[in-house]
């Protein structure tokens, strides 16, 4: 059967936040999601459209819309870390949506924290719309909002006790680890790399150790 596809109005007021249901076709960065019936256009990275899979699989998409005065745009992420990295990338200024999702397609959510925490400015200008002047835009304005979204993208499995446990440990590593001198390249890349590692109940002094090690292994490479 065929479905409709729907046209949303300013009027009607409509704000969508998530969206389950079949995927009827893909057409360049866009998928057609079959909702009871109902066909929304949802505008994703490559990142996610590689990660939802093929035509008739079920899946569940976050969206942010975006209200123009022509038009209401969908956009569509598998998770949470590249939902988030969307809205902080569309506040850097000229970044538009499409430079966003080209930026999240060419990098994953951790590397593009690691490449923001690094300056890697180069990095940056493989994604699509991204030139020399935006990349130093964004390693600029970003570099002091990537930790909180680091500890997010590593997140270390603590106790129940340690809610907030991804991001209070993690961060206090990492503010550990720069009082010890460390850049804050290496703080990030050692810390999220020792998370991996530990047991479900690591504490902080765990993971200072650990990632302690990892830069000593470093070191020694």
């Amino acid at each position: 059967m065929a479905i409709k596809l729907i046209r949303l109005t300013l009027d009607e007021g409509i704000m969508i936040g998530k969206l389950t249901g079949i995927i009827d076709s893909f057409a360049g960065n866009h998928v057609i999601l079959d909702v009871n019936g109902v066909g929304y256009v949802v505008t994703c990275s490559a990142r996610t459209l590689r990660r939802i899979g093929a035509v008739k699989n079920t899946v569940s998409l976050l969206i942010e819309t975006h209200v123009r005065e022509d038009a209401i745009n969908l956009y569509g992420f598998a998770d949470e870390m590249e939902q988030g990295w969307f809205r902080l990338l569309t506040t850097v200024q000229g970044v538009g949506a499409k430079v966003a999702l080209g930026i999240l397609g060419s990098l994953a959510p951790e590397g593009l924290a690691q490449v923001i925490a690094a300056q890697d400015k180069a990095a940056l200008t493989q994604a699509d719309g991204v030139g020399p002047k935006l990349a130093l835009r964004l390693v600029t304005e970003l570099k002091d909002k990537v930790p909180a979204l680091i500890v997010q993208s590593v997140p270390l499995h603590g106790t129940a006790a340690d809610i907030d446990a991804g991001g209070a440990l993690s961060s206090d590593a990492v503010s550990a680890l720069i009082n010890l001198g460390y850049r804050r390249a290496e703080a990030f890349g050692a810390v999220a790399s020792a998370s991996r590692r530990l047991e479900p109940s690591a504490k902080l002094d765990d993971l200072i150790r650990a990632s302690l090690a990892e830069l000593s292994r470093e070191k020694v490479a």
